[in-house]
């Protein structure tokens, strides 16, 4: 399946700052769903599914190697992730990337970043001033919550959403609400500082990481062109 098969699909870590995005799509639940639906119908999923038990395994085996996983990687807060240099998966960073333990510690570094970003913001004290206005907004329009937090975690399952019309205009006031009272700006102004902030202290892996990606397209541009060609 492709890495972002809904261009449309969005995140919004903080709150709904996009009121257009919100009137059309509400929570995403639609995009969820649809994301769900071409998850089980994607070809690889089918083919492992239709593997019998014995099979599975090995096939697990070959995408991603086995034991030992000696190929580590710390992440900012002291996680340790693990994996075989063996299987498909680390045969092909491998080639793509030559340095299959550097592109691997990187890796992890950098995509660990962003949750260590939603977090500080989120603990930040100039967020939770901002969350205020932002619910007292809220309460105006007829929706008692504390916080984003508090609203999303009431949800229910995208799977069994809330009426197409409730779920869009509990959305837009959100939305509406981060932008009168000023959420929408602290958040993003803060997304920014601690994205700044990370960038320079995690330097190394971050320059590491767009070196290898840089160094590593000639190389798959030869090999889809070899693909192309049989």
């Amino acid at each position: 399946m492709k890495e972002n098969p809904i261009p449309e699909a969005r995140e919004f870590p903080y709150v709904i700052n996009d009121m257009t995005w919100a009137q059309k799509h509400g929570y995403g639940t639609d995009m969820q769903r649809a994301l769900a639906k071409l998850r089980k119908t994607d070809p690889n999923q089918r083919y492992f599914r239709g593997l019998p038990a014995n099979r599975r395994e090995a096939a697990l085996d070959a995408a991603n190697g086995s034991k030992p996983l000696n190929v580590t990687a710390k992440t900012p807060d002291g996680m340790l992730f693990q994996r075989s240099p063996e299987g498909c998966q680390s045969e092909a960073d491998r080639k793509l990337y030559g340095d299959l333990r550097k592109w691997f510690q990187a890796k992890v570094t950098v995509d660990t970043l962003a949750e260590i970003k939603r977090t500080r913001v989120l603990g930040d004290p100039r967020f939770a001033e901002a969350v205020k206005p932002w619910a007292a907004c809220m309460r105006a329009a007829g929706h008692p919550y504390a916080g984003p937090a508090q609203l999303r975690a009431k949800l229910p399952p995208p799977n069994d959403p809330l009426p197409r019309k409730e779920e869009i205009r509990l959305a837009v006031a959100e939305a509406r609400c981060a932008m009168s009272s000023g959420l929408a700006r602290t958040s993003s102004e803060l997304d920014e500082y601690y994205a700044e902030k990370l960038e320079k202290q995690y330097r190394s892996d971050v320059e590491t990481r767009r070196q290898l990606q840089v160094s590593a397209l000639p190389r798959a541009h030869s090999i889809t062109r070899t693909d192309s060609s049989t």
